[in-house]
């Protein structure tokens, strides 16, 4: 299934989205406490690491990437006054 832009949504699919944003921060706040605690464990056990930074660098990525998709969706919404 081919992935629409933002822009090109509905207003109906605009709302199902940013349901979909919300419940996917949940998960990543899940993820990167997950990963945190790896780094932390890691850390306590043993030092820091090139291993210890691959956790490190997926909790950036998920943070970084989640908020683009979060403000792009909120210039959306404010634009087209649905929230």
């Amino acid at each position: 299934m081919k992935q629409k832009k933002l822009t090109e949504l509905t207003d109906q699919e605009l709302l199902q989205e940013a349901k979909k944003v919300k419940s996917t921060a949940i998960i990543n706040a899940v993820l990167i406490g997950f990963l945190i605690g790896i780094v932390f464990f890691s850390v306590m056990k043993n030092s820091l690491g090139f291993l210890t930074l691959i956790p490190l660098f997926f909790v950036y990525k998920l943070i970084n990437n989640s908020r683009h998709k979060n403000k792009e969706l909120d210039n959306l919404l404010k634009e087209r006054k649905l929230k």
